[in-house]
């Protein structure tokens, strides 16, 4: 069992640091809303800190959920980074959605300090990290991936390595362009069938089991039927 911290604690962050805790590793986590590592601690047990750089210390992995570029940037190098107590072989994962010229910046500096850095975005939703069974993509040093790979196991169907750092950003940049296509044309899809009369629901039971069924038509269709498109998706 290893010493893990977990920097972010949003409706993904927290319940897969749940899974790395329910799995046996001793996790710190760290949440810029306070009240939510004591949620989280009141939840699971395990420990909080005040800062990134106090939830790293002593952590041989340091897995990260944030919001964007920013966040990412503040967590590794601000003057409470992670990156300023990690240990040299230690690992950082970023499961954040960022750009790859963040990651590649990211990962050029954690090398100058013996730290591994592996971006690891990840797909399924807030389901999918409830359930443990997200899809990660992972791009860096094969090296520190075969190390991390079984600590990302507890909350992943399936995770692979792509390339090298930024690969894992990319292919996240494949699934959100993908995805888009998807609700595009399932809206437009459901839009036609209200409009010629038909019932959205029962069309939808019907071509969900022909080539035109996804994950987006079973989960989407009667939140759309209902003029309601606040999914949480950004691209």
């Amino acid at each position: 069992m290893a010493n893990v911290a977990f920097l972010g604690l949003g409706v993904m962050g927290f319940p897969m640091a749940g899974h790395l805790h329910k799995a046996g590793h001793n996790v710190t986590v760290y949440n810029r809303t306070a009240s939510k590592s004591k949620k989280w601690v009141n939840e699971y047990g395990g420990t909080s800190a005040k800062t990134p750089g106090q939830a790293a210390q002593g952590a041989d992995f340091v897995m990260a959920c944030v919001g964007n570029d920013n966040d990412l940037q503040t967590i590794c190098t601000g003057p409470d980074g992670a990156f300023a107590t990690m240990h040299n072989g230690a690992i950082f994962v970023d499961h954040t959605t960022v750009s790859a010229k963040i990651t590649r910046e990211l990962y050029q500096l954690a090398a100058t300090t013996g730290i591994g850095f592996v971006d690891a975005p990840v797909s399924g939703g807030q389901a999918g990290a409830e359930n443990g069974q997200l899809g990660i993509m992972c791009g860096g040093d094969l090296f520190f991936y075969e190390k991390v790979e079984p600590i990302i196991h507890v909350y992943s169907k399936v995770c692979r390595l792509l390339g090298e750092s930024g690969a894992g950003q990319l292919t996240k940049m494949v699934n959100q362009i993908c995805i888009a296509g998807m609700v595009q044309s399932l809206s437009e899809g459901i839009h036609f069938a209200q409009k010629a009369g038909l019932d959205p629901k029962a069309v939808v039971e019907v071509i969900s089991q022909g080539a035109a069924g996804s994950w987006q038509m079973l989960n989407r269709h009667e939140t759309m039927a209902n003029n309601s498109f606040d999914f949480g998706f950004r691209c």
